[in-house]
């Protein structure tokens, strides 16, 4: 656990765009575009100079094409901000953003810079999973005969059912999870709970014709548990995920502006949440997807809490059996998990999943009151991410 000083960090704002729905509203925007938009927002928000800030730090998974070549730099500087600001894009699956936030935090509660923003983004429309591996022109695999010695790999899909065999989590469950996040997401919306961190996103029309503006997500929809039963396996044949049970491919982008808490008070800024710790975990390749136990148990342990000390909880939804094996193995209050919808519902931008996670936790602590927050994400190769806040 740090200790408290004057290196206390903070996060001041923290935004993300409505996530859209694979070729739904926001796949014309370029991820350039996208992220430029909440990078260039929260100082518009929050009516600070982007001179302050030491170092971006920005995730994305797929680093191909229109998301090659630094897309957080390319992003910063395409929104018009100042190039005199370095920024850096890094890849732990779909931990990234989160990562960056934790990078971010690290470098400033060690004293390199006082202000750093983190962000992400991913426009799986425009860059599919997969692309950063293309066919032609062969560039070769990224998993190779020396990897086979020690690890079966796995597909994701086939890890979420295997982490549902361990669990003994079943086809009811993972229906039932899945309508849950739905009906929390679209109470959260009829209530407005996401206002105070979603930044419309202004998409060009067709042939330059008329723009229009997204500002909701796109991935909500009226789901029964009859309809669920009725979608087919995706993992496997007789699976236990489907569509309705797993995270939605998704376009977005999120960004927050962390600093010292000695440098907020001499900016006049009102921080919504303190960052108390963060981590990075490895966790079992093959099974991949059970990093948030790791995560989750070593930021506990780390900082002498209990799972009871935690108020709310954000944890991606790749998959419904990700959820619930976490659930089940620390024995988790699901009343205080994702109380706003996840994944399944909102949509899992890769890049820009782990800041919106943060945006979604340090904004419910504000609108709620409560006090600590846990965030945390499974990730491709056997990762998991997680960040403790504590609301200021």
């Amino acid at each position: 656990m740090l200790s408290n000083s004057s290196r206390d960090v903070v996060v001041v704002d923290a935004v993300r765009t409505p996530f859209g729905r694979k070729n739904g509203w926001l796949s014309d925007v370029h991820p350039v575009n996208l992220l430029g938009a909440v990078q260039a927002a929260i100082f518009q928000r929050n009516d600070v100079d982007p001179l302050e800030v030491g170092q971006v730090v920005g995730g994305c998974v797929g680093q191909v094409g229109a998301q090659t070549m630094n897309v957080t730099r390319t992003a910063w500087l395409a929104a018009g901000l100042p190039q005199d600001v370095a920024s850096t894009t890094v890849d732990s699956q779909c931990g990234s953003s989160q990562q960056a936030s934790a990078i971010a935090y690290s470098m400033v509660a060690a004293g390199v810079i006082d202000v750093a923003v983190a962000c992400g983004v991913e426009v799986m429309s425009k860059v599919p999973m997969g692309s950063a591996v293309p066919i032609d022109p062969s560039v070769g695999k990224p998993i190779n005969r020396d990897y086979f010695k020690y690890h079966e790999p796995t597909t994701q899909f086939e890890a979420a059912e295997r982490v549902a065999e361990q669990w003994e989590i079943s086809r009811e469950d993972c229906d039932g999870f899945g309508q849950l996040s739905q009906q929390r997401a679209a109470q959260a919306w009829s209530e407005d709970r996401f206002g105070s961190q979603i930044i419309p996103v202004t998409v060009p029309g067709a042939d330059d014709g008329p723009t229009s503006v997204v500002d909701r997500d796109e991935g909500l929809r009226d789901t029964t548990l009859e309809g669920l039963a009725a979608l087919k396996p995706t993992g496997r044949p007789n699976g236990v995920h489907t569509a309705g049970s797993s995270s939605q491919i998704a376009d977005g982008a999120s960004a927050m502006l962390l600093m010292t808490e000695e440098r907020a008070e001499a900016l006049q800024l009102e921080p919504l949440a303190q960052i108390v710790d963060a981590c990075l975990v490895g966790s079992d390749p093959t099974m991949m997807l059970t990093g948030p136990i790791l995560a989750t148990q070593h930021l506990l342990k780390r900082n002498q809490l209990s799972l009871n000390d935690i108020d709310l909880i954000e944890i991606n939804e790749a998959f419904a059996s990700v959820v619930l094996a976490w659930q089940r193995e620390l024995d988790a209050d699901l009343e205080r998990t994702n109380p706003n919808g996840g994944a399944i519902a909102l949509g899992h931008p890769l890049g820009a999943t782990g800041v919106a996670l943060i945006a979604k936790a340090v904004h419910e602590l504000a609108r709620t009151g409560l006090e600590r927050s846990l965030v945390t994400m499974c990730c491709g190769g056997g990762l998991g991410t997680g960040t403790l806040l504590r609301r200021i």
